[in-house]
């Protein structure tokens, strides 16, 4: 079936990059900036460097690998700190009501209307550029969707029977939207995180080729894409690799997200077929 295709395919392009971070010491040939030697600049691909060199003599296939730790640290760290937001804004605002849904709804409205990129361009632009800034701008920007699909959830289930039922057995509000709400909306809240990650990852690679994320010399997609510029039609190899990676994991990101959808969602599989 179509959605145990995109699964598998995007688990294992997912599992590879996951893979290739946590082992990139041992699985690459070099260290990604103090190995640099300008006698072997701008080798091609081959027997000796199999993803060619850059401008500084370094290996690329090296600095790839190691640029799929940044990748999976952004992606995972900033889509989390968005997930809490967006939870704890949305099932609270779902099920309390009243003017504090009035609140989050006019804050999640102003979200949207703010591209999530221009937003984190902002932020970066005030603090200083690197992983921690990085993770805090990412991190602060995208919550909106997830807001908006946990309080549609809580607005559902909170009229539920088992939910009236814990009520009576005297739950205060809190416990019921951790223990009887928050279970119940997992599955969708999996799945917009899963299809965030990807987009966090574009965005760190889009903000590192302009210079408000990872700083050069330490490797990442986005600031390799960036030093390959001058070099587009004289090295292409050096803009190619980091462009696949980069593509592979969104793409990979996406294919998963698209299988869990329709594995946690029935009715969406349904609606689809």
């Amino acid at each position: 079936m179509k959605f145990r295709a995109n699964l598998v395919i995007g688990g294992v392009l997912f599992a590879g990059v996951v893979v290739a971070g946590l082992f990139a010491p041992w699985l690459a040939h070099t260290d990604p900036v103090m190995d640099a030697n300008l006698m072997y600049a701008e080798e091609p691909p081959g027997s000796e460097f199999w993803f060619g060199t850059d401008a500084q003599g370094r290996d690329i296939y090296s600095r790839v690998l190691h640029g799929a730790r940044i990748s999976l640290t952004v992606g995972i760290v900033s889509q989390l700190i968005n997930t809490v937001i967006g939870v704890a804004l949305g099932l609270s605002a779902g099920y309390w009501g009243g003017w504090w849904d009035d609140i989050v709804n006019g804050l999640t409205n102003m979200m949207l209307a703010i591209p999530s990129l221009i937003f984190a361009l902002a932020i970066m632009a005030i603090l200083n550029p690197g992983l921690t800034s990085l993770l805090i701008a990412l991190g602060l920007t995208n919550w909106s969707f997830t807001c908006r699909l946990a309080r549609a959830s809580a607005l559902s289930l909170k009229s539920q029977g088992y939910v009236q039922a814990a009520k009576v057995l005297g739950y205060g509000d809190i416990r019921i939207m951790l223990t009887q709400l928050l279970p119940n909306m997992l599955g969708p809240i999996i799945v917009i995180g899963t299809l965030g990650m990807g987009g966090a990852v574009l965005a760190e690679a889009a903000l590192s080729f302009l210079g408000l994320g990872i700083r050069p010399p330490y490797p990442s997609w986005g600031s390799m894409l960036s030093d390959a510029r001058d070099q587009i039609t004289t090295a292409p190899w050096i803009s190619i690799f980091p462009g696949l990676a980069i593509f592979l994991t969104v793409l990979g990101l996406n294919l998963l997200g698209d299988g869990l959808r329709d594995i946690l969602d029935p009715q969406a599989r349904t609606r689809r077929a």
